[in-house]
């Protein structure tokens, strides 16, 4: 039995936000490392490749270095407020999915019992 594309989907989209979320604390650990560059993705058109693939989670490219962030004399540009913020943010989205989620197999389970 084929899963829904709903399903699929969501799955895509906790990988994403997965990924991005071990993207933030990787540049949270590398606070203190000469020359390193926050990285991050562009989750806007990662979530539309999964959505296209119907919920293939492969997001080219991986990573990008985000310009534009002030850096310190040391070349870093990791923003300790920045990246807590956004860590909020993805484990705010994470569990929103896990509900979603929760949702589809919930309404899969009522359908066969009301089938049976």
């Amino acid at each position: 039995m084929a899963t829904p594309p709903t399903i699929d989907v969501l799955q895509g989209y906790l990988k994403l936000v997965n990924e991005r979320q071990q993207m933030i604390v990787s540049n949270m650990a590398n606070v203190d490392t000469p020359g390193y560059h926050t990285k991050d993705m562009n989750f806007q058109d990662a979530m539309r490749q999964v959505i296209d693939r119907g919920g293939e989670a492969r997001i080219e490219p991986a990573s990008l270095n985000l310009d534009g962030l002030p850096e310190r004399p040391d070349g870093n540009n990791v923003d300790v407020d920045r990246e807590s913020l956004m860590l909020a943010q993805t484990q705010l989205q994470f569990q929103m999915g896990v509900q979603l989620l929760k949702g589809q197999f919930s309404q899969l389970i009522t359908a066969i019992k009301e089938g049976a």
